[in-house]
C-alpha cells in the first residue's frame, strides 16, 4: 500500500531522491511521466532562494501544483528556512522537505545538511519554524547519524514527529561514510520503531530485488531511489510494479529510446539555455550510453559535441545499439 504524506495520497511507495545537479525539472518530469510516488527537487539553499538568486529559484521549479511533488530546502537559520518554505509553498509545492542528510563538505561546513544531526536542538528549531510557516506537509531526509558512534536518527525522528513532520526518509549511512561501503538498511529499523510516521529507506536501491530487501530489513513503508535511476528514468515504475504497486512501465527500445533521449536533451537545453544546457546534458547522455553499452568513439562524439545539432546527430546514431539491446 502506498504511503500518505499528510493530506497527500501518493501513487506508489517508490520515490526519486533529490540529487544536486541531476534531478532538475526536465529530469523529474521524465521520471514522473513513467511513474513515481514522489519526485523531490534538488536541494534549494533557503537564504539564496529568499534573496532571489536565479539558480536557487530554478532548482525549485517543478511543474508545481501537481501531485507527488516536493521541494527540498536547506539552511541553518530558522528565519530563512521558514520564509523559503512559505515561498515554495506559495509557488505550488505540495510538500516541503528539509535536508538533514547532505554529506558534502560545502554544505556541512556551513552547518547545514547532515551537520544538523550533530546539533539536534538546533535542527528541531528549524523543523518547528518550517512546520509553523506552511500548511502543506513537511518531511525530513536524514542519515543514520554523523558517524558510527552517534546514530541518533531515531531520536531526531521522534522529536520531528512531535514537531509536526509528516514523513521521514533515512539514508542507511552516516555522514562520515559519504557514499562508501554499503547502506545499512537494518539500521533504519530503530527509526521505524520510534515513530508512527511513514519511514522511507534510501541508499543503494538500484532494482526490485534491492528495494524488496531494503523494505524487509528496515521495516520501512517505501524506498527512495537516487543513483540507480540515472539513465533509467523508468526504474522507479519498474520497482513499484515489482512490489505490486502499479502497472509495468513501457520501457522504450530502439528508435523509441533514442526519441526519449533526444527529447530529454532538448528539454534540458530549453531549461538551461544552449551553452549551459549542453554541459548539463552530458552527464545524462553518459548514463544513457552506459545503459546501452555505447561504442567508445560514438560516446566521445556525443559528449564532446559543441552544438545541439552535432549532439543530436550523434544520438541518432545510437539506434543500432538500442536495437542490439532489444534483440
Amino acid at each position: 500500500m502506498s504511503p500518505s504524506v499528510g493530506s497527500e495520497n501518493l501513487q506508489s511507495p517508490v520515490f526519486l531522491a533529490p540529487m544536486a545537479g541531476i534531478t532538475d525539472l526536465p529530469t523529474r518530469r521524465l521520471v514522473q511521466g513513467f511513474g513515481a510516488g514522489l519526485v523531490v527537487s534538488e536541494m534549494v539553499a533557503s537564504q539564496e532562494m529568499v534573496q532571489a538568486r536565479p539558480q536557487a529559484r530554478a532548482r525549485a521549479e517543478l511543474g508545481l501544483g501537481l501531485e507527488g511533488t516536493a521541494v527540498q530546502i536547506a539552511g541553518r537559520e530558522a528565519r530563512w528556512m521558514a520564509e523559503c518554505a512559505r515561498m515554495v509553498a506559495d509557488m505550488g509545492a505540495r510538500i516541503v522537505d528539509i535536508n538533514m542528510g547532505c554529506p558534502a563538505k560545502k554544505v556541512t561546513n556551513g552547518l547545514s545538511g547532515s551537520a544538523l544531526m550533530r546539533t539536534p536542538d538546533h535542527a528541531l528549531s528549524l523543523i518547528e519554524a518550517v512546520v509553523g510557516a506552511v500548511d502543506v506537509p513537511v518531511t525530513v531526509k536524514m542519515r543514520l547519524g554523523w558517524d558510527d558512534r552517534s546514530h541518533n536518527a531515531d531520536r531526531i525522528a521522534r522529536r520531528a514527529q512531535d514537531a509536526g513532520v509528516s514523513m521521514v526518509t533515512v539514508h542507511g549511512r552516516t555522514r562520515c561514510q559519504f557514499y562508501k561501503g554499503r547502506a545499512d538498511w537494518a539500521a533504519i529499523r530503530p527509526v521505524v520503531d520510534a515513530v508512527d510516521l511513514p519511514v522511507i529507506a534510501n541508499g543503494d536501491i538500484v532494482d526490485g530485488a534491492t528495494a524488496a530487501l531494503a523494505l524487509k530489513k528496515s521495516g520501512a513503508v517505501g524506498v527512495m531511489v537516487g543513483r540507480g535511476a540515472q539513465g533509467r528514468p523508468w526504474l522507479l515504475a519498474q520497482i513499484a510494479h515489482g512490489l505490486g504497486q502499479g502497472p509495468a512501465p513501457h520501457v522504450p527500445q530502439g528508435a523509441a529510446r533514442i526519441e526519449m533521449i533526444c527529447a530529454h536533451h532538448e528539454a534540458l537545453l530549453a531549461f538551461y539555455g544552449t551553452e549551459l544546457g549542453l554541459r548539463c546534458a552530458r552527464k545524462h547522455l553518459g548514463w544513457y550510453m552506459d545503459d546501452l553499452d555505447t561504442p567508445r568513439a560514438l560516446r566521445r562524439e556525443a559528449l564532446t559535441a559543441a552544438t545541439p545539432r552535432a549532439a543530436v546527430a550523434a544520438l541518432r546514431r545510437l539506434d543500432p545499439a538500442c536495437e542490439r539491446e532489444a534483440a
